[in-house]
């Protein structure tokens, strides 16, 4: 029996085990030399500060006197200090008073226009990221005029209807429903685009199929958009966590005759804030470095939590 060879295979030399093995090696590290420059600067801008942060709040931390070891006597004043955990309720409130009506209200809005055909759609979609685009500090300037006393809006159509007017910048609750209100009125339309860009992925033929056996409109919001909108839901809360228990330009502008505190009795000032008045306005970094500490620790409860909260949902529902 004889075997035909391929004159052309002939002529080719042999594979060499050396060469081969190298390109081998550069195949197995070429993705980690694609992602060590994120590594690299996360490090640099990212790690060593938050470590920083934790040496720092270990000391009695003078940035133009000297730094005193006091080892955990930071966090122990930290836990003993009412403006701390003024501060945690005053964060949290405006955090469930913006994310909870804003994710919602994006969830439903998202789901109503996957249904309805608009014209000129592109470009009240593109009007939906204006307010996430504007400055900050432009917005709080109109919703403070929005809501003052004299002379707002808000004011004026209450007092349409018999109610005396409100000073919200001096209340507790009127004060963070403002910031709450801006909150929202920034992030609705982005957190909107996102829920509206993932139903559109979903194929039409499930909702007609829906349609057929008889389901309404609230059921296929039900069991069909929510279960397949779950993964961006999940991303929506964990940012919307991140973002909300950091909130500092916000309630900054809000008090503008008290910046620091938000108010004359900090009825509006967030853990951010009272990090930067301790840090920056008495320059007590160890002290403020601890609040930092302590902030990040809540961020990853509450974001851990929300995380193991919509998993379990998703193993009950699967």
């Amino acid at each position: 029996m004889t075997t035909s060879t391929s004159p052309l295979r002939a002529a080719l030399p042999p594979p060499s085990i050396t060469t081969t093995g190298r390109h081998g090696l550069a195949d197995r590290l070429a993705p980690y030399a694609y992602i060590t420059p994120f590594f690299a600067i996360f490090a640099v801008f990212g790690l060593l500060p938050l470590l920083f942060t934790f040496y720092v709040a270990l000391f009695d931390w003078n940035p133009i006197g000297e730094h005193v070891y006091v080892g955990f006597g930071n966090f122990a004043h930290l836990f003993d200090d009412g403006r701390f955990w003024n501060a945690v309720r005053n964060t949290i409130s405006i955090w469930v008073l913006s994310t909870v009506p804003q994710l919602l209200g994006a969830l439903l809005l998202a789901h109503l226009l996957n249904h309805v055909r608009l014209r000129f759609a592109v470009f009240f979609r593109m009007t939906m990221l204006v307010p996430y685009i504007t400055s900050v500090a432009a917005t709080a300037i109109v919703f403070s005029q929005m809501f003052d006393r004299d002379y707002g809006l808000l004011n004026w159509l209450l007092g349409l209807v018999g109610a005396g007017p409100i000073n919200f910048t001096q209340s507790v609750w009127g004060s963070q429903t403002m910031i709450a209100v801006m909150v929202i009125w920034r992030w609705f339309g982005y957190t909107t685009l996102l829920y509206l860009a993932s139903l559109q992925a979903i194929p039409r033929a499930i909702y007609e199929a829906a349609s057929v056996d008889g389901a309404g409109g609230w059921r296929q919001f039900l069991h069909i958009s929510v279960p397949a909108l779950r993964p961006v839901i999940v991303f929506t809360i964990v940012t919307s966590t991140i973002g909300g228990l950091q909130i500092f330009t916000e309630p900054l502008l809000v008090g503008r005759a008290t910046p620091l505190t938000c108010g004359p009795v900090r009825q509006c000032q967030t853990l951010t804030l009272f990090l930067f008045e301790q840090a920056f306005g008495q320059f007590k970094f160890g002290y403020g470095a601890a609040i930092g500490v302590a902030l990040f620790l809540l961020i990853i409860a509450l974001a851990g939590l929300n995380y193991l909260l919509s998993t379990r949902i998703r193993a009950e529902k699967s």
